[in-house]
């Protein structure tokens, strides 16, 4: 079984093996990272995962887990962004029971 070098913010280098390291690779590669839990301090550590680290996470026996980075994320978005006061004026429109029972109506 291959051990795995890596580093944790408060300890330093710690050995870690395959099944300590959960790989998440993206579609969109800049967002692919690793991640482990710290056997000496317990901390959690997320750190990216270029190609090569991939790669050599890879060979050493660490399962990549694929997954999509929804089209919408990266859409260029136009308009002023969302204010604190916008989400609250969303909120309260939400939550009057009148108004969902009249947009539920009005498709029929």
């Amino acid at each position: 079984m291959a051990t795995i070098k890596a580093s944790c913010l408060c300890c330093g280098l710690v050995e870690l093996s395959p099944a300590d390291l959960t790989l998440m690779v993206c579609s969109h590669a800049p967002l692919s990272y690793y991640s482990f839990k710290c056997p000496d301090c317990g901390s959690a550590v997320r750190k990216p995962a270029d190609d090569h680290v991939v790669s050599l996470l890879i060979s050493g026996g660490v399962p990549a887990i694929v997954w999509d980075l929804p089209a919408e994320a990266l859409e260029v978005k136009h308009g002023p962004a969302l204010t604190y006061d916008d989400l609250l004026d969303f909120n309260a429109a939400i939550s009057d029971d009148d108004m969902l029972a009249e947009l539920a109506g009005a498709g029929s």
